[in-house]
Parts: C-alpha cells; sequence; structure tokens
C-alpha cells in the first residue's frame, strides 16, 4: 500500500501531481466529514476514491470544487499552493465536477444548461450556433447522443447525467471529478462511459472517480484511494489488489457478493396490471403501451430495462404519481386505478423511488419528519391533530439504528445534508418498515456503498419471505440475475419478453433490453 509522498516540488508541468489535497480536514455540525485526508492525482491518470456511504467521499472532492471550504490543510495544483474559494475558481485552475445529484435548471433546454455561466455573447447578445456545434460534436464524439433542445424536467435520469458530463467536457477542464458517475446508467452505457474515460486519460485529462461499483474500478481505475468513516485509509494500484481486498479495506469487513436466498414460494395474486397504458409527456405515442402481468405475494418481479423505455412513467401510474390512459391496476383485488397517492400507501403500496429528492424526501426537513411522511397522521404519532414528537424522534432512532443511517446530528440531521447513499439508506428504512402488500423498489441499490447493497437486498429478500409482493425495478444486470425470482423486460413501453433468472444469460438478457429479441425471437 502506497504511503502518500508530501515532499514539496516545483510548480513545473515535469511535476508527477497535477493535484494534491494534502491534511485536509473538513467539520460539520457533530461529525468531521474528512479527517486529515492527503489525496494525490498524477497526471494522465483515472484515480478512483472509494469508501461507504458518508465516508467523505463527496465532500473531499466538494473541497477540491470550491463548493466548501477546509478548516485544515492544502490544495496543489502542479506542486503550487493554490486557492479555491469557490466554483469559478474550480473552473478557472481547469477542475470540473460532475456531481452525484445534479446541478441542473429543470426549467432549461439541456443547452442552456451546458453553456450556463459561459454563454457565448457578440456585444452582449447570446449567440448560441457555435456552442450548439461544439455540443453537438462533443455528444458525437463520445457517444452521449442527447437532445440540446429538450427540457431538463423532461429527460430521463440517464440523459440529466449526459448533460453534466457534456457541461464538464464544454469548459475543457483538465481535471475532471465524477461523483458517482454511472449509479443512473445502464450496462451499455457504463461500459461507454468507461470507454470514454480511458480516451480522455490517454487525451492527458486526470479524472477523480468517485464509486462505490468495485468492478468498475477494477476495470477502469489505475489507482484507489479508501476511505473510511472520514479518515484516510490507504491508496492501491489497482494491477495489484483484488475486489475483495478492497471490499474489506472499505467496510472494515468481507463482504459477500452472492445473494442468500431461497427458492420463491409464490401465493395470491397482489398486483395485477390489465392492458395499462400511460401517455408520453416527451411523444405523441405512449411510454408505456398495452402492459399486462401479474405479480404474486412471496416473489421478486423484476422490471428490467434500459433507462427510457417506459419504466418511469409505468412506476409514476402504480403509485398514483402520473395519470392512466387506458387500463387497469388492481391491488389484491381492489381496483386502484384512479385512487389517490395516500390511498395506496395507506392500503398496501410502499415505494422507494427512482428520484430521491423530487419523489423520496423532503430535503429541508429533518430525518425524523421524513421517516414519518406517510405515517405521521396515524394514532401512535399523533393526539387530535397533534404531532408526538418525542414518539416520532423515537421511531425515526430505531430505523437510524436498524438500517444503519448515517448522519452528524441523527434524527435531527436536515436530510439535504446527509450524503446520497444515506439519503437512499432512509427512505429504503421508511418504506420497507411501513407494513406493505407491495413493495415497488425503483434502483433501491442506487449509490449504495456493498456493505449496503448486500443489507438491502437481504431486506428485500426478509420482505418476499414475510409474505410481500416485490416489484423491482432496475438497471443493474447483476441485481436483475441475483434478487429477482422472474424478469419481465421492457422494451419501447412494451414487455417484450419473461425470463428465468435462473435459465438465462446476462448476454440473452442484454439483447432484450436492446430490442434485439422479443418474446423469445430474434427481431429482423
Amino acid at each position: 500500500m502506497a504511503a502518500p509522498d508530501t515532499s514539496h516540488g516545483a510548480g513545473t508541468a515535469e511535476y508527477p501531481y497535477v493535484i494534491e489535497m494534502r491534511h485536509i480536514t473538513k467539520e460539520f455540525p457533530g461529525i468531521i466529514a474528512n479527517d486529515d485526508i492527503t489525496l494525490q492525482l498524477k497526471r494522465g491518470e483515472i484515480h478512483a476514491l472509494l469508501g461507504e456511504n458518508g465516508a467523505g467521499k463527496s465532500t473531499l472532492m466538494s473541497v477540491l470544487f470550491g463548493l466548501y471550504k477546509q478548516e485544515k490543510g492544502d490544495i496543489l495544483k502542479n506542486g503550487e499552493v493554490v486557492e479555491i474559494n469557490d466554483p469559478n475558481d474550480a473552473n478557472r485552475l481547469g477542475i470540473g465536477m460532475v456531481h452525484q445529484h445534479f446541478k441542473l435548471v429543470d426549467v432549461f433546454s439541456v443547452l442552456d444548461n451546458i453553456i450556463l455561466g459561459v454563454e457565448p455573447n457578440v456585444a452582449g447578445f447570446l449567440t448560441k450556433k457555435k456552442a450548439r456545434e461544439k455540443v453537438m460534436h462533443l455528444s458525437e464524439t463520445y457517444g452521449l447522443n442527447v437532445d440540446p433542445d429538450a427540457l431538463v424536467e423532461d429527460i430521463t435520469v440517464g440523459m440529466q447525467q449526459r448533460t453534466e458530463i457534456l457541461k464538464m467536457l464544454y469548459r475543457d477542464n483538465e481535471v475532471l471529478i465524477f461523483d458517482e458517475p454511472t449509479a443512473v446508467l445502464t450496462p451499455q452505457e457504463i461500459d461507454e462511459l468507461m470507454e470514454i474515460m480511458r480516451g480522455l486519460a490517454k487525451e492527458g485529462k486526470s479524472i477523480l472517480f468517485i464509486t462505490h461499483k468495485l468492478n468498475e474500478i477494477m476495470a477502469v481505475a489505475d489507482r484507489c484511494t479508501v476511505l473510511r468513516k472520514g479518515k484516510y485509509i490507504g491508496t492501491v494500484d489497482i494491477k495489484d489488489t483484488t475486489k475483495e481486498e478492497l471490499s474489506s479495506m472499505m467496510v472494515g469487513r468481507d463482504v459477500k457478493f452472492v445473494v442468500d436466498k431461497d427458492e420463491a414460494d409464490p401465493k395470491e395474486v397482489v398486483l395485477e396490471v390489465e392492458n395499462l397504458c400511460v401517455h408520453s409527456k416527451l411523444h405523441k405515442k405512449d411510454a408505456v403501451h398495452n402492459v399486462s402481468f401479474k405479480v404474486r405475494a412471496g416473489e421478486i418481479v423484476c422490471i428490467a430495462g434500459i433507462d427510457g423505455n417506459g419504466q418511469t412513467e409505468f412506476v409514476h401510474a402504480l403509485t398514483g404519481l402520473e395519470p392512466v390512459r387506458d387500463g387497469k391496476i388492481l391491488l389484491a383485488g381492489e381496483d386502484v386505478t384512479h385512487k389517490s397517492i395516500r390511498y395506496r400507501n395507506t392500503h398496501g403500496i410502499s415505494h422507494i423511488p427512482e428520484d430521491r429528492h423530487k419523489h423520496g424526501l423532503v430535503l429541508d426537513y429533518t430525518l425524523a419528519d421524513n421517516m414519518v411522511l406517510q405515517r405521521y397522521f396515524e394514532p401512535r404519532f399523533q393526539t387530535a391533530g397533534f404531532i408526538k414528537f418525542d414518539e416520532v424522534r423515537r421511531y425515526s432512532d430505531e430505523l437510524i439504528e436498524k438500517f444503519d443511517v448515517r448522519s452528524g446530528q441523527g434524527s435531527a440531521s436536515i436530510a439535504r445534508g446527509m450524503s446520497g447513499g444515506n439519503q437512499q439508506k432512509a427512505i429504503v428504512a421508511r418504506e420497507m418498515d411501513r407494513e406493505h402488500k407491495l413493495l415497488i423498489a425503483v434502483q433501491p441499490a442506487r449509490g449504495l456503498d456493498v456493505g449496503a447493497i448486500e443489507n438491502i437486498h437481504t431486506q428485500i429478500i426478509k420482505s418476499r419471505d414475510e409474505g410481500s409482493a416485490v416489484l423491482l425495478v432496475s438497471l443493474e444486470l447483476d441485481e436483475v440475475m441475483n434478487v429477482s425470482d422472474r424478469i419481465l423486460v421492457m422494451y419501447e413501453g412494451e414487455i417484450v419478453g419473461e425470463l428465468d433468472p435462473k435459465k438465462t444469460t446476462v448476454q440473452e438478457l442484454g439483447l432484450y433490453m436492446a430490442g434485439a429479441k422479443r418474446d423469445g425471437k430474434e427481431e429482423e
């Protein structure tokens, strides 16, 4: 394991480290997020930053990008100490960042978001033609395929991710920070992004890559620095290490990579969808067309598919977030097609949403308030309309301990200030703990470390074994193959195949997801 070299060097291009962060300490109320951390980025390398949720990875990168100011320590560029007080300073130094939670303006177009802050103009008048040409060239060069005129609020999470990457490439940054860049991408898009990263590194750009996915680190990174609970654990060369060693460094114990589960024992039908059609906000045709299937108590049915093939609209229709154009949704035999969101919640649907900020949390509420969002009106938590705050706090504390949700001030923490992974854990805790007949889990492991993923998969299987029906929507092929009992593949808003995870292969699943195969037949 390499120890950081903190000897001073000359501020020249020959100096081996393009960026150094020396002895960085960053504190928040009740927590030291970064405790004396040293990180060194070589010129032209892909350097992974690995750690559990809440280990301090995003905080460290936010210090480098100027979103936070460290209490102690220095940042060096090419061996010279630099001051980074805000993101404009970082951009001037050639440092760009793709954030885990995107920094986009929903009502602006993709193009307007990309050029925001560096708008091309002539005599004060905005001139977008050359900017559009540059964006389209970058988009084609790196296979990002965005529609520059689409509004951000109308595009998928995967497309928003691509917009963020283009924003950074448009500014010609030489140090590129990717914070969980693959959390919302499909397997094919992840492979493409890895190729993009390798190409950027070959061009001499230096990449800092925050991820929880050990396979990606092994595939693309040159070196990896591991943090645990805000402290520096070590830096290793990827060619000299293994996934098991990295996971052990990250969580402090051995982690199982295979999901343990017994055979499913399906019983009565809990969810029945009949000829469901949901209108698309982006196109004239339906986002979901004529979908029918059943999910029984005691089984996990997974909807697999490439992002943007109607899964989001389908789940929104099931949970009441979007209206149904045609068809029926039956919950335990009752027609809930036009029932309210609260009715569905109180009658047995738990929902771990795709977008945790938009549909999962009230970001400016405390963690305790978020834990009872769908239950505050129950007798346990209120009397005559007055909230029993002590009981809310007690319940929240129980969930925090059970699901290992980490935050500086426990139940009193404001949700916005928590790490993305811990926000996800909080949502999972709330939804899993409520009594439910049907658990709809959309990318439940998104942004979580291997230890937390192991725990959540165990909880989902426990929910199944206790008699709930589980509808899992996932882009992660490993998760699809390991956790589900049946796989339904959605392509262009339709179910194009039903597969048994024990009898199919990842390659066959990929063909269905790409639309090359349908109902067991190869497409012409």
